[in-house]
């Protein structure tokens, strides 16, 4: 059965004339009639009379129904298809690690939504591996995350570095690491320190330096929102590890203060003790072709911070 046999037998039970469906068809009618032979060799019936006026069988009756509830499925999922080339998808979902919603992604929002205003921007705040599994389940169209191993590099997938930025410590402004202007692992691994839930890509760079180190991480207490980092340390007795663009608020506040790690000449690290997360855009190609994706993606790359390029260069 193809999709033509069945808007011909819609043609000719709509006119009740082979002549008419024909010419509403813009075939010959030999070719409608042959369209309807071979349905009617499928379905084992014939689903017209032939008489003067082309007139539904009682299997021609059952079928009518049927044939229109297929064919107005196939003009609407058409239709559905060619409006998302032209860009006229009804939403754009967006999985964002928290860092970047407040201060990085705010503009990029904005001039999206001023060039396509019909389209709905969802923007959801996931930790990194939460982000990519609702991407590859295909709940979300992109995901802006930190760069880890969950990361698959399959081939349906696009990855885009957008930059590395460094980790900085914050604590409270009366703790006593507060003093140094750069703090080394050496003083850092002797405080408990809050860290983000097991799960967060954060927790596990985090962890990994400390296994390098040859160190114990004290992680008192776990939480998952800057606003909870910021909370617990101004408490006086906790420190955290935390990116650069996490902290912008925190510099703002007299009761925190935020420190850069000091290399230390004494460990064996081959990076000299520093420590940077990598940021990257994630999605598919197949979406990556849709415009309004297509035009979020580049917007993204357009806008990277430009102090993160000199906190790169300026990193010990």
């Amino acid at each position: 059965m193809r999709l033509e046999q069945l808007q011909a037998f819609l043609a000719i039970a709509e006119t009740g004339s082979f002549q008419q469906a024909a010419r509403k068809c813009g075939v010959t009618q030999s070719t409608i009639s042959r369209q309807i032979q071979a349905l009617e060799a499928d379905l084992g019936l014939e689903l017209f009379h032939r008489t003067g006026q082309a007139k539904l069988t009682l299997g021609g009756e059952r079928m009518l129904p049927r044939a229109r509830k297929i064919c107005l499925e196939w003009q609407s999922v058409t239709q559905e298809l060619a409006d998302l080339v032209a860009g006229k998808q009804p939403e754009l979902c967006i999985a964002v690690i928290h860092s970047l919603c407040a201060y990085y992604l705010p503009p990029i929002l904005q001039k999206f939504c001023h060039e396509y205003p019909d389209v709905q921007l969802r923007v959801t705040s996931l930790g990194s591996d939460r982000a990519l599994k609702v991407l590859k389940d295909g709940l979300v169209d992109m995901a802006i995350v930190m760069n880890n191993r969950f990361l698959t590099t399959a081939r349906e997938m696009v990855v885009e570095t957008l930059f590395d930025e460094p980790i900085e410590l914050l604590l409270a402004a009366n703790h006593p690491l507060a003093q140094h202007d750069r703090v080394s692992w050496s003083e850092i691994i002797r405080y408990p320190q809050v860290v983000f839930k097991d799960g967060y890509g954060m927790q596990r760079l985090v962890q990994d330096r400390f296994e390098r180190l040859e160190a114990t991480l004290q992680a008192a207490l776990e939480v998952n929102t800057l606003d909870a980092f910021r909370g617990v340390v101004r408490q006086g007795e906790l420190i955290a590890l935390l990116p650069h663009s996490a902290l912008v608020e925190a510099r703002l506040d007299p009761t925190l203060a935020v420190r850069p790690l000091a290399c230390n000449a004494n460990t064996s690290l081959s990076d000299n003790s520093n420590l940077t997360r990598r940021v990257v855009m994630v999605t598919t190609g197949d979406r990556l072709q849709i415009p309004p994706i297509q035009y979020f993606w580049q917007l993204v790359q357009e806008n990277i911070p430009p102090q993160f390029d000199s906190l790169k260069r300026s990193a010990c």
